[in-house]
């Protein structure tokens, strides 16, 4: 059961990255941001929960919607917000932008802007700790819309037939970019209905309370690193903004956004905190801490440099040619 003081540390984190988010809308709207970006204001405790019960070493893929998984495993606000920029301190030195957010270093193996194209990828990072016995496990997040994706089911399968230490978790936000995914999907949960055609436990959570996605995921984890093989989570959630910036989300119904926003990831956590005794007070200076930390960032991203021009064709392969294969 989770503790007072191990609630608040991720309660701070939660709200670095909704600082964090609400500055890169900020930024883009006054022209600093280079190229769109897709928010996850409200899927934070997905994030913070799944990494929460992660190992160090283990391996994370996530969508083009994945500032909240860089951050939760080590990024800091200043890497995202300069690479958001393009500027030369960024995560990815300006080369990679917001849709392909990566810290090999911390496991965060990137963000990726080809809907369901990580699942596999995630699958093969599995096969390969498999065959290195080193216990760790891959976890492919990924939205509602990819589990239409034939890449999804092809994961799932494989993974199922070699039983590898993989889990997928689904942040069903209900929305495949602007379309409702209830009308265009057969079943009524898209993630968690179809895993037992590949015979691996589906499971659904509240995807905005951070203790029970912990939970979930610890569980689940531990199921794989036993030897167990794959499991599915899908986690309910919400996103605050629309698919991207240039999206206004009109078609969302205003009953429904407004019931989302009320079952806010941070409001839960600060109710939990509150049953366990936490002082507003504490409460309070967490959320300060958060703000003085962003606030720090995006100043040092904007005095950041650009990158070199010298550098561009450098940590890439474009010779275009196929000797690697031999």
């Amino acid at each position: 059961m989770v503790t007072g003081d191990e609630l608040l540390l991720l309660y701070e984190q939660m709200a670095v990255i909704r600082r964090t988010e609400k500055a890169a809308h900020d930024l883009f709207l006054s022209g600093l941001v280079k190229g769109t970006t897709h928010l996850a204001a409200g899927h934070e405790a997905i994030a913070v929960g799944a990494s929460a019960a992660l190992r160090a070493d283990d391996y994370v893929f996530a969508t083009y919607r994945g500032h909240h998984h860089a951050l939760a495993r080590g990024a800091t606000p200043e890497e995202c917000l300069a690479e958001l920029m393009s500027r030369a301190t960024g995560l990815c030195g300006a080369k990679g932008g917001s849709m392909h957010l990566t810290k090999a270093s911390a496991g965060m193996l990137g963000s990726y802007a080809i809907v369901g194209a990580h699942l596999p990828m995630a699958v093969g990072a599995a096969w390969s700790a498999r065959l290195r016995g080193t216990g760790q496990v891959a976890v492919a997040f990924f939205g509602d819309g990819a589990t239409n994706i034939g890449a999804f089911h092809e994961a799932l399968n494989l993974a199922a037939v070699w039983k590898l230490p993989v889990l997928f978790v689904c942040e069903n936000n209900l929305y495949m970019e602007y379309t409702a995914i209830a009308d265009v999907t057969a079943v009524a949960r898209p993630a968690a209905d179809r895993a037992p055609a590949y015979g691996i436990p589906g499971e659904v959570v509240d995807g905005n309370d951070v203790v029970l996605v912990q939970e979930a995921v610890d569980r689940l984890a531990r199921r794989a690193r036993a030897g167990d093989g794959p499991a599915l989570l899908e986690a309910s959630t919400y996103r605050h903004y629309g698919h991207s910036r240039a999206d206004p989300a009109a078609y969302r119904p205003a009953e429904e956004v407004e019931r989302w926003l009320k079952h806010d990831p941070l409001d839960l956590a600060r109710g939990r905190l509150d049953g366990l005794g936490v002082s507003a007070e504490a409460i309070g200076a967490a959320d300060e801490r958060a703000t003085a930390v962003v606030q720090k960032a995006v100043e040092a991203a904007k005095a950041a440099p650009a990158p070199d021009p010298a550098e561009a064709l450098t940590d890439v392969w474009a010779d275009g040619g196929a000797a690697w294969r031999n």
